[in-house]
């Protein structure tokens, strides 16, 4: 019989130099056998051997996953092809791999807790978090306090240098809800949400089938062509899945028209400041809704953009200075905002901020989902286009479907920025008397209307 024997692909070597980078956290993502794990493998084997009485875990959801698919098989396959003059023993009481430097690789599972805490009662050089799909970031975070064994390795017969810790992570590509997609595709932290500090110790790399076809058995991916749109997506081609397919506002569009350089926004016909109050009072706003207050003009190459988000959790006296305060900055128009929710208050609340503030009032007759609609169709032409990353009314616009709003909170912000946009497209509400109309508002000498 002959030997079937494992060669690295031109994509898992550039992944293997990718892993000798200087990147503390990486993640190798791709679809379904494109050998990624392989190389995760082969990389903590080389830092297990370059450097003595280091030590090393292989983690997952759950261990009888990990025990089968690494113990079992891709750790034997990757010692066998790649090292088999290399010697070590199995201990299959407890699990780990033990060099004769002394250099120990253990596997474990997030569900067993016995375990987990055995494992994680120790220090590691190097944590592969394997399937992270699967596991939450609180886990995560977790593992992440174990990553702290100091190493010494020596180079080419040169002085001993400390060994990096590294953080590594594989996965077919989960849902954009996903921390993974927050973390390393966003570059924002899961659990905040704001921007990370160090953004380029976070680096991916995409694996898929298709790159290691000279390893796979005759019609794999014909098997993986043959799956549902979804299923492609993530298994074959190694993409990150919506978080709802009917979803209204796709993540691809927002960054495939972002503007990142402002120097190439072009001169704006018209500014407006939009508002979406929640009702919170001055004395008691903490259990309230943020106050959505956004800002954005109609360029003269006749595209809307969105500036700024400046939603704040306040009560009127406060939002009514920051959203007067956007409209004199940006030198706007007037100010929009839904009468809907507590009538004349928003008009009340601008006029005692700055009664020479412009204002005109929205009502809408029907709910955010059809509201939103014919503006997510201007986001997927490239009529809407954000300045910058504006990550929280993003994520509120992505969490709009056709059946509904998914989001865990009222989308205080994407309603602010809808109501920007109507105004700014005022055909949108032409012969349409169940969608959100926008008054006239008068001049400033006729004392009304503002």
């Amino acid at each position: 019989m002959t030997s079937i024997s494992f060669t690295f692909t031109p994509t898992q070597l550039a992944a293997k130099k990718l892993l000798s980078s200087a990147a503390g956290h990486i993640l190798l993502r791709g679809g379904s056998r494109s050998g990624k794990t392989f190389v995760l493998v082969f990389a903590i084997v080389v830092r297990a051997l370059c450097a003595p009485g280091s030590r090393h875990s292989i983690l997952g959801f759950r261990f009888n996953r990990v025990k089968t698919a690494i113990g079992l098989d891709t750790f034997p396959k990757v010692m066998k092809l790649c090292f088999p003059e290399v010697a070590f023993r199995h201990d299959k009481q407890e699990w780990y791999y033990v060099f004769e430097n002394g250099s120990e690789i253990w596997l474990g599972g997030l569900d067993d807790q016995e375990r987990t805490e055995k494992i994680l009662g120790k220090e590691f050089a190097t944590i592969l978090l394997n399937e992270c799909s699967q596991i939450s970031n609180e886990s995560r975070e977790i593992a992440m306090t174990r990553l702290a064994q100091r190493v010494m390795v020596k180079i080419d017969g040169a002085a001993s240098v400390e060994l990096p810790l590294k953080m590594l992570y594989d996965e077919n590509p989960p849902k954009k809800t996903h921390w993974s997609y927050k973390l390393f595709i966003k570059k924002i932290d899961p659990a905040d949400d704001k921007p990370l500090p160090n953004p380029d110790n976070y680096v991916e790399m995409k694996l898929n089938p298709q790159d290691n076809e000279q390893n796979l058995g005759a019609g794999y991916l014909d098997t993986l062509n043959n799956l549902s749109a979804d299923k492609r997506r993530r298994f074959r081609d190694g993409e990150f899945g919506l978080a709802d397919p009917n979803q209204l506002f796709d993540e691809d569009n927002l960054e495939k028209w972002r503007v990142l350089n402002t120097d190439e926004l072009p001169d704006m016909v018209r500014i407006i400041v939009g508002v979406d109050p929640s009702g919170a009072d001055d004395k008691d706003n903490e259990t309230n809704d943020e106050i959505g207050i956004v800002v954005g003009g109609l360029g003269t190459d006749g595209n809307a953009y969105i500036f700024e988000d400046l939603t704040v959790k306040a009560g009127p006296a406060v939002w009514g200075k920051v959203a007067t305060n956007a409209y004199e900055h940006h030198d706007a128009d007037k100010i929009v905002g839904e009468t809907n929710y507590g009538g004349a208050m928003v008009k009340h609340v601008i006029r005692t901020a700055n009664p020479r503030v412009p204002y005109g009032e929205v009502r809408a007759t029907r709910g955010k989902v059809v509201r939103a609609e014919p503006v997510s169709a201007l986001y997927e032409q490239g009529k809407v286009r954000h300045v910058g990353y504006l990550r929280k009314l993003e994520d509120e616009l992505t969490d709009f479907t056709t059946h509904g709003y998914a989001g865990a909170k009222s989308p205080n912000r994407a309603d602010a920025a809808i109501w920007v946009v109507y105004s700014l497209f005022p055909y949108l509400t032409k012969a349409k008397t169940d969608e959100p109309t926008i008054e006239p508002f008068a001049p400033f000498d006729s004392g009304v209307g503002y």
